[in-house]
């Protein structure tokens, strides 16, 4: 059986970007970039109305490119149990209440039986603190909770 990646914004964001300076953010584009060559054809990708409407803000050009790199993925729509996920992160504290759209990711990708979260999002989401919370509310609702990873956790080789 094929896994498969719920694609956050932020990676999207780092595959389309302009080069960067920051060796850090340099970095991560050119993780993004070898995981997208290589990678994502292991995968069942999904993406969110959320993520269509993240990624085309901004830049035109930008984001029509950005659109343009996941038109062919499939989409997942927002659900009841996604939004209650969502909505008990941030009331027991796993995302801040001013993060319910990274919140919304997560609950989608729960809701959904997704096996992993790909994410940039270390801030909200994929950082050691986050994590066993994240993972104590979505297994309360009865999901089993996707991995929260970036694309260099998710089998790239620097």
């Amino acid at each position: 059986m094929v896994e498969s990646v719920y694609i956050e914004s932020s990676v999207i964001s780092y595959l389309i970007a302009r080069p960067s300076r920051d060796v850090v953010i340099s970095a991560r584009q050119a993780i993004t970039e070898t995981w997208w060559r290589e990678q994502r054809t292991e995968y069942d990708l999904y993406i969110s109305v959320l993520v269509e409407q993240e990624i085309g803000r901004g830049d035109a050009e930008a984001a029509e490119m950005r659109l343009n790199a996941v038109k062919n993925f499939k989409l997942l729509a927002t659900s009841h149990e996604a939004q209650i996920l969502a909505e008990d992160f941030v009331a027991q504290g796993a995302i801040p209440a001013n993060s319910e759209e990274d919140a919304l990711h997560i609950g989608l990708a729960a809701a959904a039986g997704i096996d992993f979260l790909l994410t940039w999002n270390f801030k909200h989401i994929n950082n050691a603190h986050t994590r066993a919370a994240i993972t104590a509310v979505v297994e309360a609702h009865g999901f089993v909770c996707p991995m929260l990873c970036s694309p260099e956790e998710l089998g790239v080789e620097i």
